[in-house]
C-alpha cells in the first residue's frame, strides 16, 4: 500500500488571505483617496495614491485598446491553475516552496479579480524621488503585486534547496 504524503494545498489559506487583504486595501484606496492625485503623503518618498493600470507590470500594453484586459486575465487563470496543480504536488514539508506558490496564487487572483470586475487593476503604493529639478516615481503597485514578487523571490530561494530534495530552512 502506498503512503499518501500531505501536500501543500493547505497553504491555499495563505492565498485566500492575500486576496482578502489585497481587495480590502483596494476598496479602502478607492473610497478614501481621490483618483489621479498625489494622494496621501506618508513619507517624503512614499504616498498612498489611487491610480488604475490597464496593462501588466509597469503598465505594459496599457494603451492597446482593451484586448489586453482579457489577454492578461487568461494568463492569470492559466498561471493560477498551474501553480495550484504545482502546490498539490508539493509536499507540505517543503514550507518555503508552498508559501512561495501560495503567495503567487493569491497575488495573481487578486489582480485577476480587478481585471474581470473593473477592467483594470487598482494600484495605490507609490515610491518616488522628488528634487527641486526633477521627479521620478516607481510605478504604483498594490498588495497583489507584492505577493507575486515575494513569491517569485522565495521560489528562487527555495530552488537552491531542492537539489538535495528539501527546502532551504
Amino acid at each position: 500500500m502506498t503512503k499518501v504524503r500531505p501536500n501543500g494545498m493547505v497553504y491555499l489559506i495563505l492565498s485566500a488571505l492575500v486576496i482578502i487583504i489585497d481587495q480590502l486595501t483596494k476598496v479602502l484606496c478607492v473610497e478614501n483617496i481621490e483618483y489621479g492625485t498625489m494622494g496621501i503623503e506618508i513619507f517624503p518618498f512614499f504616498n498612498l495614491v489611487h491610480v488604475y493600470n490597464h496593462g501588466a507590470a509597469f503598465s505594459f500594453l496599457a494603451s492597446m485598446g482593451g484586448w489586453q484586459r482579457w489577454f492578461f486575465a487568461i494568463i492569470a487563470v492559466i498561471i493560477s491553475l498551474f501553480f495550484i496543480i504545482w502546490l498539490s504536488k508539493t509536499p507540505r514539508s517543503h514550507k518555503l516552496s508552498c508559501i512561495a506558490i501560495a503567495l503567487f496564487i493569491g497575488g495573481a487572483i487578486g489582480n485577476l479579480i480587478d481585471r474581470l470586475l473593473l477592467g483594470y487593476v487598482v494600484d495605490f503604493l507609490l515610491f518616488y524621488i522628488k528634487t527641486e529639478d526633477s521627479f521620478w516615481a516607481y510605478p504604483a503597485f498594490n498588495v497583489a503585486d507584492i505577493a507575486v514578487c515575494v513569491g517569485a523571490f522565495l521560489l528562487i530561494i527555495s530552488s537552491f534547496g531542492h537539489s538535495k530534495g528539501k527546502d532551504c530552512k
